[in-house]
């Protein structure tokens, strides 16, 4: 299909700028031969200034700051849920949480009543797309909840309204939270690896083109050490230095790595998935699933298994590596592995409802993604396995009409979906739920309408969320982009980055400013912190800072070139579309899936991975 007529990803160049070094090169598809979402608004392209004038509509006077939450009686502050009428009937609210004492893993819990996309550039001051978000409705006991909440509100807080958590039947306790802190602002930030560094100021370190392909080929896959960076290509990974670029090991594969998992082990191993071409198939397949030493570029082990019938292998759609397993899973099934040595320590089971897993989260812990029945109208469980055994440790019991789950964080257990088809703006998010991993019970669903938060989670994959951060307690999502504050000297667009506790769902006070021009999204956690991505105006660098995870404060850590050439380069990698990396005052982008380029001169202008840094 056609793509409708793009602004232009930079304002109007003399002849003399620059060429070559760094064009943008097209963001990969989302998703290795998973279905395509709309092209989202392109992440990581300046935003070109609008003609000169004042603007059509100009702000009112005295708005409500963006972001915060309103007191009782005024407009919600854009970037919050709002909360309906409290006369409407409840809608969509889950009712009691899966209880302790779950059946065997395997089985059913009881039943309870091409080419890569092309961006597309937002153009100041139009509207973000997107729906409502589904418009959560209340029920008279949340409506109770609500308005104890307001009046606490207005007598501790000074008149700031707080959105409420779900509907009162998690059980919740404080000290058995999964993680989360449960007094909505206590989290402190710290705890960090990331400094500041004497001078933030950053240059390119290395990069390297993107090899030559005939078709769109995966190249999934990049990871950091402290010794090592390694990076997927054609057939191979290679381990370089982290600072010079040098290249200290080379692993030749059979085939492309087609999934990976983002996961290192503290002594710096991982695990992937690459394709493998069985006699007689007419194409290769993901089948093959690796441990990998990334400190000395040794291939560990190598495993596959067999389908339900026996004679091919199985496919493998997502691999991870959660305390010490690696798991990996697909619609015809999957296994779990020891991490260091390759044997095999489990299998899922299929059972007589259909019940099979489709995917797993992982990281501290190895959570599976469960789906029952019919196809069109499925039962999805959440169990917290045994790494070892594949036994589960608890089940909670997703919404009817969810049709795809996603494992945002597996410690604390944050879950995300698009409930009842409602995002609207094909993030796949329209709620996000917290869950105590040690029961299984709902903590707090927290609504994120898609028209006004911008996290993502890739179609029907349970693992590549983008965008969001869990830790700390709470959750750190970034806002849709809007104007600039009245009164700014900027022509852009900006975001904020804000937080809801993992327990009662409320939002946190304070926010995460990008500031005038600039955007920002969560890339991970560091200790209580936060790591960000913040995208400049087309005349300013792009930066990575750390929000201190309790104040929300930011304190920059590297701050790229604003020459054309290099900002054109770095931001042909966005953080929805490519892999970003940051450690020890150095930023890591990678791509994906490469693509036949479109003449000799668009050769030149795309690249496999790029590193900026201090040093």
């Amino acid at each position: 299909m056609s793509q409708p007529p793009q602004p232009p990803s930079q304002p109007p160049q003399p002849e003399d700028a620059p060429k070559g070094f760094g064009a943008p090169q097209q963001p990969p598809a989302p998703g290795f031969g998973a279905p395509q979402e709309p092209a989202a608004p392109g992440f990581g392209a300046p935003t070109p200034p609008p003609p000169a004038g004042p603007p059509s509509t100009p702000p009112p006077a005295a708005a409500p700051a963006y972001g915060y939450p309103q007191a009782p009686g005024q407009q919600p502050g854009y970037g919050y849920p709002q909360t309906p009428p409290p006369q409407q009937p409840g809608y969509g609210y889950p009712g009691q949480p899966q209880q302790p004492g779950q059946p065997g893993y395997g089985y059913p819990t009881p039943q309870q009543p091409g080419q890569p996309i092309q961006p597309q550039y937002a153009t100041p001051g139009a509207p973000v797309p997107g729906g409502q978000g589904g418009g959560k409705k209340l029920n008279t006991q949340m409506t109770i909840i609500i308005a104890a909440v307001v009046a606490v509100g207005l007598i501790v807080g000074g008149g700031i309204w707080y959105a409420g958590k779900d509907d009162g039947k998690s059980d919740a306790k404080q000290g058995d939270t999964g993680g989360a802190k449960g007094d909505g602002g206590s989290a402190t930030g710290g705890g960090g690896k990331e400094k500041v560094p004497a001078n933030t100021a950053g240059r390119v370190l290395f990069q390297t083109p993107q090899p030559k392909v005939t078709d769109l080929t995966s190249v999934h896959g990049s990871w950091l050490t402290d010794k090592v960076y390694a990076k997927s290509g054609v057939k191979e990974i290679v381990g370089y230095d982290p600072v010079k670029g040098t290249q200290l090991w080379k692993l030749p594969l059979t085939g492309n790595v087609c999934e990976s998992t983002t996961h290192v082990s503290a002594d710096g191993k991982t695990a992937f998935a690459f394709e493998s071409q069985e006699a007689g198939a007419k194409v290769a397949s993901c089948t093959e699933v690796a441990g990998l030493d990334l400190n000395t570029g040794k291939l560990l082990w190598q495993a596959d298994i067999k389908g339900a019938n026996g004679d091919r292998k199985t496919r493998f759609d997502e691999v991870t590596l959660g305390a010490g397993t690696v798991a990996a899973g697909g619609l015809d099934g999957g296994a779990a592995w020891d991490l260091n040595t390759g044997k095999e320590l489990w299998k899922p089971t299929t059972t007589a409802d259909q019940c099979k897993d489709v995917g797993y989260g992982g990281g501290d812990a190895l959570v599976a993604v469960r789906k029952c029945g019919d196809y069109d109208k499925p039962t999805i469980n959440i169990q917290t396995l045994d790494p070892k055994s594949g036994q589960p440790i608890s089940t909670y019991k997703m919404l009817p009409g969810i049709q795809y789950a996603h494992i945002v964080s597996t410690s604390p257990l944050v879950l995300a979906a698009d409930v009842g088809d409602s995002a609207g703006d094909g993030s796949g998010i329209s709620d996000f739920f917290s869950v105590d991993a040690k029961t299984g019970k709902l903590l707090a669903r927290i609504p994120a309408p898609g028209d006004k938060y911008a996290a993502d989670c890739d179609g029907t994959s349970v693992e590549k969320c983008t965008m969001v951060a869990a830790g700390n307690g709470r959750l750190y999502v970034p806002t849709e982009q809007h104007e600039n504050a009245a009164g700014s000297s900027s022509v852009g667009r900006t975001n904020e980055i804000v937080a809801f506790d993992l327990t009662t769902g409320q939002p946190v006070p304070g926010k995460a400013d990008a500031g005038d021009g600039y955007t920002l999204y969560p890339m991970r956690m560091d200790g209580n912190n936060v790591i960000a991505y913040k995208d400049a105006p087309y005349d300013k660098g792009t930066q990575v800072v750390s929000i201190d995870g309790g104040s929300l404060k930011s304190t920059l850590l590297l701050e790229n070139p604003a020459d054309r050439a290099v900002r054109d380069a770095i931001t042909s990698f966005s953080p929805k579309y490519s892999e970003m990396l940051y450690g020890n005052g150095r930023l890591y982008l990678g791509a994906v899936l490469l693509s036949k380029p479109y003449s000799a001169s668009d050769a030149d202008k795309k690249f496999l991975f790029m590193a900026t840094g201090t040093s």
